[in-house]
């Protein structure tokens, strides 16, 4: 898959909201500050002018964002999980927000679920991945931040990933922003996933 074009398509911050279009919808998903605005900006290459905020600060992404890719699906960023410095109130409105819209929406096709490649799998981590598996949508892993590990350190990874969330290793991606490791992989899941969707 080529990226041609990226339009910013609204933002929802309470359940409830009208979703965007009726066309297959790709969520990413993850702890916070495990680099998906980062990994966003890089997959759809606006790393000038960036969709996703990058921010330094946990828990920036408070909103659900629609982005139409090439006129043919939405690249859907969802809040990040497992922040535990902000309020409870506030960790549990985003939990919300997540839950209606994996449960409400028709058209959610596939999902993304980004994890930290520098430590195994957290309890929030896990617990996602539990949640998400109950969905029964079909779902890709991606192990963010690579460049931070030594070589040796890779395969490791990847095999400690896939024991403890329970995927194949073909579902799961090494990925860095930093270095552009894995985009051409994760490009080609996300046309896998689009494509079935069409095909339905």
């Amino acid at each position: 898959m080529k990226i041609r074009t990226v339009e910013y398509s609204g933002t929802l911050a309470k359940p409830g909201g009208e979703i965007p279009g009726t066309l297959p919808q790709i969520a990413f998903l993850g702890r916070s500050n495990v680099g998906k605005s980062s990994l966003i900006n890089t997959l759809l290459k606006r790393t000038r002018s960036k969709l996703a905020h990058v921010s330094a600060t946990p828990g920036k992404t408070k909103t659900i964002n629609f982005f139409l890719v090439n006129k043919r699906f939405f690249l859907v960023d969802l809040p990040g999980y497992g922040y535990a410095r902000a309020p409870k109130h506030m960790r549990d409105s985003w939990i919300e927000l997540i839950d209606w819209y994996l449960r409400e929406t028709n058209y959610l096709k596939g999902l993304v679920h980004l994890i930290d490649a520098r430590r195994k799998p957290t309890k929030h981590d896990l617990e996602m991945a539990s949640y998400l598996s109950k969905l029964g949508i079909p779902a890709v892993a991606v192990l963010t931040k690579m460049d931070k590990l030594k070589k040796s350190q890779c395969l490791p990874a990847v095999e400690c990933a896939c024991e403890d969330l329970g995927f194949d290793e073909d579902q799961i991606v090494p990925f860095s922003s930093k270095t552009g490791v894995g985009r051409k992989a994760l490009l080609e899941a996300l046309d896998n996933l689009v494509t079935e969707a069409e095909a339905a």
